[in-house]
């Protein structure tokens, strides 16, 4: 078997067999089919597409480069989460401990951020103490016990994904459905899970900016995790405005918190409830979206689903003492209001740009080597849709410098203000094949 072969035949349109898809994963990870081979291929995969069979085998081939996972210890359906990322995603931090209070196994691998504000490992770090340095035996321990836990993504987790998706960022192969849907499925497959529920968001503060693309990315990889033998759903939800009020890591672990109380933000609320729902049927413990539905609001209103949050922090060496004091988080030493120059609606909020206003305060980092100010951020005052008086605080800004001229600039020149406005809607639709 040639390298310039299988090139060839994808450049010409041809399907990739299994053989051939290992080939190359199994040379390129060795080091023993150079750049400029991988490059090629990538390139024709980007003009060609790929059936769901050869989305299927170099996701498993991608799978299989490196170290897997083993969760068969952890007893009962391991149900796992995917965001397509975005600002203010706190879904996260409400969702594990909710799910976990009705007794489903959430064993979450989960990785810092690169972008508007870090990633659900930097958010729970904001809480003093808490770390994911455990074993693989504590983790399934303690998801054993207490039904939640978090560690931190393997090092060589899926190692032909690194070496593709490098390779993609400098080869203009990024947007590619194909090499995208099976870049996330390999890990979450990788990852263990036994079901996997997946939430790809729309909009200016998405990776994927048009429904379409949402629709194509979320069928793509519910089609791979099905043909690959795990339960997949997804839901596409909206990103044309920050998720929630918080774009800040203490921020949103307060937020969090208050959703758990059943005090959170509507749409953040409502996100977690939906993606939620298909993690409880996913997990056996409901028939139906609607039944799943209520036994989640039920742990919400008992405070099972709070109490799960403090022992989950509590077992990994977090201050669960926050979650009735959030006064104990970091604190920005300056706090400063942004007040709407005009009387109206906010007619539109450019969620991307919003992100980068908080990154510039040392929410989220540029780089990797970037340290993060897990005090600072963004806390919106009002959404897309709602009413504001000249004067009236339009977003406040938590700073640990004083001067913020250029955040203040970034949040005017992002957030719109007109007579009427049409409210987004958050739940585009529900894949489930």
């Amino acid at each position: 078997m040639r390298m310039v072969d299988i090139i060839a035949n994808k450049r010409d349109g041809k399907e990739l067999s299994t053989e051939e898809i290992n080939f190359f994963i199994d040379g390129y990870t060795a080091g023993d089919i150079p750049d400029y081979q991988a490059s090629a291929l990538a390139m024709a995969i980007f003009f060609q597409d790929m059936t769901d069979n050869e989305r299927a085998s170099l996701t498993m081939a991608m799978v299989n480069s490196g170290e897997t996972i083993d969760l068969s210890g952890i007893e009962g359906v391991k149900v796992d989460k995917h965001s397509t990322g975005g600002v203010g995603d706190t879904t996260t931090l409400v969702l594990a401990p909710l799910v976990g209070a009705l007794d489903i196994p959430t064993a979450k691998m989960s990785g810092r951020g690169l972008g508007h504000t870090g990633g659900t490992i930097d958010k729970l770090e904001a809480v003093k103490g808490f770390h994911v340095e455990i074993t693989n035996e504590e983790f399934m321990e303690i998801v054993n016990r207490d039904k939640v836990a978090v560690i931190g993504q393997s090092g060589n987790l899926t190692p032909a994904d690194k070496k593709m998706y490098a390779l993609r960022d400098v080869t203009g192969t990024v947007n590619s459905i194909p090499l995208i849907a099976s870049s996330i499925m390999s890990k979450k497959i990788a990852a263990g899970a036994d079901a996997i529920v997946l939430d790809v968001k729309t909009g200016a503060g998405a990776f994927m900016k048009t429904d379409e693309d949402a629709q194509n990315l979320a069928h793509a990889m519910v089609r791979i995790g099905n043909n690959v033998g795990r339960q997949t759903m997804a839901v596409i939800s909206d990103m044309s405005q920050p998720l929630g009020y918080a774009i800040g890591n203490a921020l949103e672990v307060k937020e969090a918190i208050d959703t758990l109380k059943g005090e959170g933000p509507e749409d953040l609320t409502e996100l977690v409830l939906t993606l939620g729902s298909q993690m409880v049927v996913l997990a056996k413990k409901a028939e139906t979206l609607e039944e799943a539905r209520e036994l989640l609001k039920e742990v919400i209103a008992n405070g099972k689903a709070l109490d799960k949050f403090r022992t989950f922090l509590h077992n990994q060496g977090g201050d669960e003492t926050v979650v009735d004091h959030p006064e104990r988080l970091p604190q920005a030493e300056f706090v400063i209001d942004v007040p709407a120059k005009q009387t109206g609606v906010v007619s539109n909020m450019v969620a991307d740009e919003i992100g980068i206003a908080a990154m510039l305060l040392g929410a989220g980092r540029a780089t990797k080597e970037d340290e993060i100010d897990l005090a600072v951020g963004l806390m919106l005052r009002k959404k897309v849709g709602e009413a504001v008086k000249e004067g009236e605080p339009l977003v406040t800004i938590y700073s640990n410098r004083e001067n913020v001229d250029d955040v203040i600039a970034k949040i005017y020149a992002n957030i719109s203000i007109a007579d009427s406005a049409v409210e987004p809607t958050l739940i585009h639709s529900i894949v489930t094949e």
